[in-house]
């Protein structure tokens, strides 16, 4: 090639390159700046509470609901007490200057409408149905506080510590959670899911249940479980109680009444539900060894 062609080829591709760059840098500019995570984020839900007092950033999280404090209801209540708590209410939140509140699909919609209505960004979580859901919330919560990386961390370990607590055992014995007013959950519900993972099978399914209802005492003995896992008896008397301390579930001989191991850690979608599935899993070794 002669010189002159070669240099006229070097210009034309310096050329092109130099509109192309261009060209990025101009798409660069058009696109809308990434959002500002939130500096100021009131909580007004109990499993919010919990999943922001994990992942926001140090001075981020400005107030939590009063149940966070509670330590029959919240698995943080401890770290919780670090942080003032609110009633829950749009006014008493929207006082506290947020550019971000956290609520439930179950906050009543009013609050959320008036919150809305003055400008303030609500960011709603449903409960969680299934362990599956704890990433999934894990995630938005990161999402919603800008907190992404610190989100995935923590999704992957709480899989990683889930394969190896919920292990298929080679039998499952059936067991029956059971709760004030002969209430039970079967396995389309978070309390049911973990009892899966901790290794059990659950009757709920047999008496037809595969979400929430009421299995009468009576039901209960024919179905005979191995296990009665029972829900706490709270301070205070409501004849509802009176189901749990029954002398025909201590007259089962081939039942063990495991006595009252669904608490806190059972209520939300958050990590700490692998408390609950190791308390489970604990449960179901010590029938295999005749414990």
């Amino acid at each position: 090639m002669r010189p002159s062609k070669l240099k006229t080829g070097l210009a034309a591709l310096l050329i092109c390159g130099a509109a192309a760059a261009g060209a990025r840098a101009e798409s660069a500019s058009a696109r809308p700046p990434a959002p500002m995570p939130p500096a100021r984020v009131v909580s007004i839900n109990l499993c919010t509470d919990q999943l922001a007092l994990m992942l926001a950033a140090p001075g981020q999280l400005v107030s939590v609901s009063k149940l966070s404090h509670d330590p029959d209801s919240s698995s943080m209540a401890e770290a919780a007490q670090a942080y003032p708590t609110n009633g829950s209410g749009a006014e008493e939140a929207y006082l506290l200057a947020p550019d971000l509140v956290l609520a439930g699909t179950f906050t009543a919609p009013a609050t959320v409408d008036m919150l809305r209505t003055l400008g303030i960004r609500v960011e709603q979580f449903a409960p969680a149905n299934a362990l599956a859901d704890v990433p999934a919330r894990l995630r938005q919560m990161g999402a919603a506080l800008g907190r992404e990386a610190e989100a995935e961390a923590m999704i992957r370990a709480f899989e990683s510590d889930l394969a190896v607590l919920s292990r298929t055992p080679a039998r499952r014995p059936r067991a029956a959670l059971y709760y004030v007013n002969s209430y039970t959950v079967g396995d389309r519900t978070l309390a049911g899911d973990i009892l899966r993972a901790g290794g059990f099978a659950n009757v709920a399914a047999e008496a037809g249940l595969s979400r929430g209802g009421t299995l009468a005492l009576e039901q209960l003995i024919l179905l005979d479980p191995e296990v009665i896992i029972e829900g706490r008896d709270y301070p205070g008397q409501s004849r509802a109680e009176d189901v749990l301390h029954h002398p025909a579930l201590r007259a089962l001989t081939g039942a063990r009444v495991a006595g009252t191991l669904t608490d806190r850690d059972w209520i939300c979608g958050t990590p700490k539900v692998l408390s609950a599935v190791r308390k489970m899993r604990d449960l179901r070794l010590s029938l295999e060894a005749g414990e």
